[in-house]
């Protein structure tokens, strides 16, 4: 098994203007002469983390890694307004330009595998490969799996706890009542759905469950914005053209080197949307990691992704 690199503190951070409302946070780490890579978080709305960086040779990259609008360290917190697929796309491009990279290796995973996707397919010529892990496409299935019936079946211990903030009459639809308590002017009803919708996810997220997750999801801050972008998005159906944009415009990127790694017992974002891609894109390498769930940090899937970091910066 590949163990994570040493910890290690950016060697520059900032902040960019991407727009007259949104200010994005941005730390570059490792070698600032190394290869050029972008990390693109989950959620959307997860926020960076320290350990993000020690999936990459602190001597042979140039990792950016940077919040997304609304989360993390940019501004203005939890904002919705201004706040799409299409402008994470901009802010990504706004970001190379800004740093004069010319091309960068793309690695996200979860939500970060469908900003990777969005934007690789809207800007290929920037692009080296790409590191894609825990694939979410952003279909009505796989948000109904998650959030109405599904996991529900797995772990229906987290499920309760799930669903205890919506009254029964609005549970045909979790991801609209939730909306509409994450949107409340009254920051109490706000903060126990942020809380509650944080938790599920972070409760499922492993093959074995993680007895910190509810400390660390439920935090108010954090889970303020990742519930309330994540829910926003959901919403809005990814802002996406149709539910298959993705899979439809593979042939875009179909070049560029690239990894697929998932966990086979993966329920945040179940295999087959991993395996629907795998058959569209079969020329990108596919590793199905036998005993694990969604987590990045989960030790085979750790191991798939530094393997694959060091693989891709030789490309």
């Amino acid at each position: 098994m590949a163990e994570l690199y040493p910890s290690i503190q950016p060697y520059k951070t900032g902040k960019l203007n991407v727009s007259d409302l949104h200010t994005i946070y941005y730390e570059e780490v490792g070698n600032s002469e190394g290869k050029p890579a972008i990390f693109l978080h989950g959620g959307p709305g997860g926020g960076i983390n320290a350990a993000y960086r020690q999936y990459f040779n602190p001597e042979q990259w140039r990792l950016i890694l940077f919040d997304q609008r609304g989360c993390g360290q940019s501004t203005p917190h939890a904002e919705l307004a201004e706040n799409t697929t299409w402008h994470l796309v901009q802010d990504i491009e706004t970001l190379r330009k800004y740093l004069k990279i010319d091309q960068w290796v793309v690695f996200g995973g979860s939500w970060g595998s469908t900003l990777s996707l969005a934007y690789s397919q809207t800007h290929p010529e920037a692009c080296k490969g790409l590191i894609l892990r825990g694939i979410f496409l952003l279909r009505q299935k796989e948000l109904k799996w998650f959030y109405q019936e599904g996991t529900s079946y797995i772990f229906p211990d987290a499920w309760e706890q799930f669903i205890k903030p919506i009254p029964v009459e609005e549970r045909h639809d979790f991801i609209a009542a939730y909306y509409k308590r994450l949107c409340s002017p009254d920051r109490n009803i706000r903060i126990e759905a942020a809380k509650a919708w944080s938790i599920w996810e972070g409760s499922t997220s492993r093959l074995y469950p993680d007895p910190n997750a509810a400390e660390n999801f439920g935090r108010d801050n954090f889970a303020d914005a990742f519930a309330r972008i994540e829910c926003h998005y959901f919403m809005n159906k990814g802002f996406l053209e149709n539910e298959d944009q993705l899979l439809h415009h593979i042939d875009r990127i179909r070049h560029l080197p690239a990894v697929i790694v998932q966990g086979r017992y993966d329920v945040v974002c179940p295999m087959t949307s991993a395996w629907e891609l795998h058959q569209a894109w079969p020329e990108a390498e596919f590793v199905v990691v036998p005993d694990a769930g969604h987590s990045m940090m989960e030790p085979g899937i750790r191991s798939a992704l530094i393997e694959a970091t060091d693989k891709f910066v030789r490309i």
